[in-house]
């Protein structure tokens, strides 16, 4: 016999195998689409990344600003080598103000998103020579004389840390034919993307062949979330697949969280759907009794829409004689100590008032022979009352007399109510009173805790279900007729 935790190891294995692939293309999918909106970040922490990943793409320095850079570049070993004052560096200072001024001009920033990093220059570059002109500053900074006066180790420090890192983010990005920016990931994910296809295919065969009566439609539909790893785009909702895949493969374990996006999900809607449920029934109460379809009904009327009746019982008088059965053969002769005990104290009380007991009292054995009488008297009542409304139940006379006396009473309720013309007035008080349930419970429905409604929902799902003992005679059987 093979165990089915050895059986199960190696498609463990495969699962954690191919979980692990996802996710390691996932987090590639996320670097991709980070990659240039973050790429002075990458640029900073991770320079050697980026000379890879601009080639991907399509990423190459502009050709203004990097100019620009190799100038001050070239400034910088001139004044080593041959000094501040010297005419070759009066000239590239020269030069480097008037770059600057057509970089202030071009906005070669625009091409990649950047034109907030020229922004970001020009201020810093006006703070730091006190102008309100950019372009005044840029020639100020590039000059002979103020260089001398600030020292030109100073100086080009502050320019190597605050205005270097702006010009060093702008880039130029390539276009295709098409007019869209180059993008060659497609050659990184196509590996995984063939990968995953082979895979898929090889689980739909083995699903087709595991259910005969599968279609296939069917069995792609069973590993539906897998068709995000092979689409080319939208390839942020990689995400759905890697998460499924690593709950299955047992290295994450998302049931919690599936369980709380369950009921975050429930009790968004549980809320509405129960006043709409509610106010709907409320609603729908008071048009029948508007229409008059509930009185019509309680006075048995011949004119009210078909009713549907699906056991041919009338259940308000199976109820009725359920209950009046209980009370008879059930409750009466529980309670019937406790009426005689009643009636006792009553009939002593009776006796001890009247004048010609209050004077027997006072010979030997007058109040021992009361008290008897007392409870003889109580329980022959007790007695004489119940077997009367036995009787009463059981007697098909007396059950058909009684019919027609209840019979009588509605009819004559029905017929003086409607003389008297009180059926639009409890019409009206029944509709008022139903749109104060409205406004006052309704209303507390919404305010109600769902997440403790709901908790209380699980632990009732979780809890073993209980099977009353319903013990034989306990009830006599109530029979009716179709």
């Amino acid at each position: 016999m093979v165990n089915p935790k050895t059986s199960k190891k190696p498609n463990l294995y495969f699962e954690r195998l191919m979980a692990t692939i996802a996710t390691l293309n996932l987090c590639l999918v996320l670097f991709d689409l980070s990659y240039v909106p973050w790429r002075a970040f990458y640029l900073q922490k991770v320079p050697q990344i980026t000379r890879i990943y601009d080639q991907i793409k399509g990423i190459a320095s502009h050709r203004e600003t990097e100019k620009y850079l190799e100038t001050v570049n070239e400034l910088e070993t001139q004044v080593s080598q041959i000094g501040l004052a010297s005419p070759a560096v009066k000239a590239k200072l020269e030069e480097l103000s008037r770059l600057s001024s057509e970089m202030i001009d071009t906005n070669p920033f625009a091409g990649a998103n950047k034109s907030g990093n020229l922004e970001k220059l020009k201020n810093r570059i006006r703070d730091r020579i006190n102008e309100e002109s950019a372009k005044q500053s840029f020639a100020t900074f590039w000059s002979q004389p103020y260089l001398s006066q600030n020292g030109w180790q100073k100086e080009i420090t502050f320019f190597n840390q605050q205005i270097r890192p702006l010009i060093a983010t702008n880039y130029y990005r390539q276009i295709d034919e098409s007019g869209e920016f180059v993008d060659m990931f497609w050659l990184v994910d196509l590996p995984f993307i063939l990968l995953f296809a082979l895979e898929f295919l090889s689980r739909i065969f083995y699903i087709k062949r595991r259910h005969p009566t599968f279609s296939w439609f069917n069995a792609i539909l069973w590993r539906w979330y897998d068709l995000f790893l092979l689409i080319p785009f939208w390839r942020w909702l990689r995400i759905i697949p890697v998460t499924i895949r690593l709950d299955q493969a047992e290295i994450v374990n998302i049931k919690p969280l599936n369980r709380q996006l369950h009921q975050t999900l429930v009790a968004n809607f549980a809320e509405e759907i129960t006043e709409v449920v509610v106010i709907r029934v409320i609603n729908q109460m008071q048009i029948s009794i508007q229409q008059g379809e509930i009185v019509r009904w309680l006075l048995q009327k011949d004119n009210l829409r078909p009713y549907i009746d699906i056991n041919n019982i009338n259940e308000i008088e199976a109820i009725a004689g359920l209950l009046v059965q209980t009370i008879v053969y059930q409750v009466l002769p529980k309670i019937q100590p406790e009426l005689n005990a009643l009636l006792v104290h009553n009939i002593e009380n009776v006796l001890q008032q009247a004048p010609l007991s209050r004077n027997l009292q006072i010979l030997p054995g007058v109040a021992k022979i009361q008290t008897q009488f007392s409870e003889q008297l109580a329980t022959q009542l007790t007695t004489n009352l119940y077997k009367a409304v036995v009787n009463a139940v059981e007697d098909p006379v007396g059950a058909k007399l009684t019919n027609q006396l209840v019979e009588s009473f509605s009819q004559a309720l029905g017929t003086e109510i409607q003389q008297k013309q009180v059926i639009s007035q409890i019409q009206s008080l029944l509709v008022d009173f139903l749109e104060e349930v409205k406004l006052n419970y309704v209303q507390r429905l919404s305010q109600e805790d769902i997440d403790q409604i709901l908790e209380q929902t699980r632990k009732l799902k979780t809890q073993p279900p209980i099977h009353p003992v319903v013990k034989q005679g306990s009830l006599p059987e109530i029979r009716y007729k179709g």
